[in-house]
């Protein structure tokens, strides 16, 4: 690459350890060195810079094909933009995405939220030269504002998961109600555990294999408001009892037969 004397090797490795080993800019430069390349922690960052220069140009191209697909297909691109919200005192990232192809189109974090400076976000996919012909957003009232200033003619939507998140809202505080009673009435288990480290019939090995069962509710999880967590918890278990009175019942009904047989 011009203006450097270290190869593309040198810089896809960089990528590497960042984006797939996430390691900070210090630990790139320690490995490097490790690996006979002689550097700095100021040299590492300008490597990683050039990394993203090139990363972006390759990610450009990729983009305007995706659209251009998506433009052929759909008839023009639908696009979204939210905001992440961030830790006290951090700047927020704002996303603008394809809705059709979930690409990708803007990320930046920036320091205010409001409409004029989100404007500067969505400009650069107006100036794409794709036809929009729809847009859709959270209700963030600075989006709303600054998505009708630049593209007025353009039908604008409220999310639709957003909007059901919203007024599944009371749905989902019970759910979480229900999933906390669930799992902390199960969590004795350790105790039952316990006692069956040393035994060794089959008994206790169906036993051990049921805990098991259990110890995988308490890890079960949703995404509400489509998956409630605490409803699935609450089915898993019930079809973990069931089960478990099948079981205990077969083993009387065998208790009781060997007890007739005896008898007889």
């Amino acid at each position: 690459m011009k203006h450097t004397s270290y190869g593309f090797d040198v810089l896809a490795l960089v990528g590497q350890l960042r984006f797939k080993q996430h390691m900070t800019i210090a630990e790139i430069t320690e490995e490097l060195t490790e690996r006979g390349v002689s550097t700095s922690e100021r040299n590492s960052q300008r490597l990683y810079e050039r990394y993203l220069t090139l990363l972006r140009s390759s990610v450009t191209e990729f983009v305007k094909d995706e659209l251009q697909r998506v433009a052929l297909q759909h008839g023009g691109i639908m696009i979204s933009m939210d905001g992440v919200q961030p830790e006290k005192g951090n700047e927020t990232l704002y996303v603008v995405r394809e809705v059709f192809s979930g690409t990708i189109l803007v990320a930046k974090s920036v320091k205010s939220s409001s409409a004029e400076e989100l404007k500067s976000l969505i400009q650069p996919v107006i100036d794409l030269g794709f036809t929009i012909i729809g847009i859709v957003s959270d209700g963030q009232q600075s989006i709303r504002l600054a998505m009708e200033s630049l593209l007025p003619e353009v039908p604008y939507q409220y999310c639709q998961y957003h909007y059901l998140k919203d007024i599944a809202k009371p749905i989902v505080d019970l759910d979480r109600k229900l999933k906390t009673g669930i799992k902390k009435s199960l969590r004795g288990i350790r105790a039952i555990e316990r006692k069956l480290e040393q035994d060794v019939s089959e008994e206790a090995e169906v036993a051990r294999d049921y805990l098991a069962a259990v110890r995988s509710v308490l890890l079960e999880d949703g995404n509400p408001p489509l998956d409630l967590p605490g409803l699935r918890i609450y089915e898993t278990s019930e079809a973990i009892q069931a089960s478990l009175e099948s079981c205990l019942s077969k083993k009387r009904a065998l208790s009781t037969s060997k007890h007739n047989q005896n008898i007889q």
